[in-house]
């Protein structure tokens, strides 16, 4: 396991790949650990350098008091692969990981080569759904909002099918703390990035998935129309964390997109 401190604040991050091979990123969605990203990681650190991290709040990472910023993730983000002697990246994100992908976008994007912004929008929710979630998890725990969380990340067929997964992954989201998911929500609360994406110039992949509730696919159409160029993919009955459920699928996808967008 590695660590570091970036900004005063303790990162878990892993790096897997060839030292010399061009870098991919990955962050990971609300709820969550840089383990949602494994079967994805398997396949692309063949040809690339992978970085994946708990962001702030999240994981084996520092919990900071007080609401995050999507500037204190982009800080976080950028100050990790600083520490890690990278200049130029591809970015990839889920949920509120495709908000920092699309925030990092607009911060540095000399930065980076291209963008695969997975089950996210350039707006999430609005004011009183992101402060109700928050007092929940703050008055009740996480557990209290468990299962609701469950199908809103899983689809239908998922979580019938495949019962010791979703088993697994509901303990990841029940120890997740309290605090650190409630001042992550209020990142999603408050960014708002739908006046400004239309700057993003860069590559970028967005993906759908048909079955997902917590991020419908007419959201990520929205934000796929406001980014000149960019290439949208709805996958087929799947949930909000596409990289759980079609691991392959996202790969040999995003393997065939770094190649078009001349990322090694």
């Amino acid at each position: 396991m590695n660590f570091a401190r970036i900004n005063g604040v303790l990162l878990h991050f892993r790096v897997v790949g060839p030292d010399d091979a061009p870098v991919v990123v990955l962050a990971n969605s609300l709820g969550t650990d840089a383990r949602i990203w494994d079967g994805v990681i398997s396949r692309l650190a063949q040809s690339y350098r992978v970085v994946s991290y708990d962001k702030r709040g999240h994981g084996l990472s520092d919990i900071p008091d007080s609401d995050y910023s999507l500037d204190d993730h982009l800080d976080d983000l950028f100050g990790l692969v600083d520490h890690l002697g990278i200049e130029r990246f591809a970015l990839g994100g889920v949920s509120i990981g495709g908000l920092i992908t699309q925030g990092a976008a607009l911060r540095s994007p000399e930065r980076l080569t291209a963008l695969v912004i997975c089950n996210s929008a350039a707006k999430s929710g609005d004011h009183a759904f992101w402060t109700a979630r928050m007092n929940a998890v703050l008055e009740n725990g996480v557990a209290s909002i468990a299962d609701g969380i469950m199908e809103r990340w899983f689809s239908t067929q998922f979580r019938a099918e495949r019962t010791e997964e979703l088993a697994g992954w509901r303990n990841m989201f029940l120890r997740c703390d309290a605090k650190g998911y409630a001042a992550t929500c209020a990142t999603l609360r408050d960014a708002d990035l739908r006046d400004r994406v239309s700057a993003i110039t860069l590559p970028t992949l967005l993906i759908a998935g048909e079955q997902d509730l917590a991020m419908p696919v007419a959201q990520v159409e929205a934000t796929a129309a406001s980014i000149a160029g960019s290439r949208l993919e709805v996958f087929p009955g799947v949930g909000h964390i596409p990289s759980i459920e079609a691991p392959e699928k996202l790969a040999d996808l995003m393997l065939e997109f770094f190649k078009e967008a001349g990322h090694g």
